[in-house]
């Protein structure tokens, strides 16, 4: 692991997208998750509260909620991600301290998300922060294979040209930092005040695939640029 005064060495930043660069306090996912329970709901016909029990297995047995309705009950996902997507992206604000963050690091920033390029791009063009980003790597260029699968991260690595031993990433869900951990990437953990029942979202102490931890992305990233300016 390299200790955060050599990361300014770093060729790719490899960033989630939802409740990482933007807070969970904004409700977006929120929102999110509540149309997921209720397209679940209607395509099983289940009371909301069995639909959301249905939706968690999904989450907790194939990565995303997505994952689970194509092998489960053969969805549609761009049906899918157009129905949970359509949501009120007023609730993200600009963040110029992030913005000037990002254009200060070395190297590439790239987007890695389970969700789509769709709302990836209208996340990122809310905060102010679409231009830092050189791409999005979505659960649809990873053939709807979601992380944590290592197969995913092969796929994003050779897709952007990644040499994991000169790559960070960055996640709010400590689970979707073990396959990089493992392909030799240093790992960023962002702790979020989400809900509790949040599957992988926190760590335990001695997580050996967790190597930095932070509740202020921001500030982190400002340290990591403040390094490189010595």
């Amino acid at each position: 692991m390299k200790p955060i005064t050599e990361l300014h060495e770093t060729e790719s930043w490899i960033f989630d997208l939802d409740n990482t660069l933007y807070s969970v306090s904004t409700g977006l996912m929120a929102e999110v998750s509540t149309r997921m329970t209720a397209f679940v709901a209607d395509l099983l016909r289940l009371k909301p509260e069995r639909a959301l029990v249905e939706q968690k297995r999904m989450f907790r047995e194939h990565g995303t909620t997505l994952r689970g309705l194509m092998n489960d009950y053969g969805v549609d996902p761009t049906e899918f991600m157009d129905y949970v997507h359509s949501v009120d992206y007023g609730l993200v604000g600009e963040n110029p301290r992030l913005a000037r963050a990002l254009d200060a690091l070395p190297g590439q920033k790239i987007v890695y998300t389970n969700a789509s390029v769709a709302h990836a791009t209208a996340v990122l063009e809310r905060l102010g922060v679409a231009h830092a980003f050189a791409g999005i790597f979505d659960v649809a260029a990873a053939d709807y294979v979601p992380k944590p699968h290592p197969s995913s991260y092969t796929t994003l690595a050779e897709r952007h040209g990644i040499d994991p031993s000169r790559a960070v990433m960055v996640e709010d869900l400590a689970h979707n930092l073990e396959p990089a951990a493992a392909m030799g990437m240093t790992t960023l953990w962002v702790h979020t005040d989400g809900p509790a029942d949040a599957y992988w979202a926190d760590p335990g102490d001695d997580d050996d695939h967790v190597h930095h931890r932070t509740d202020d992305l921001v500030g982190w990233l400002e340290e990591v640029a403040a390094q490189g300016g010595d």
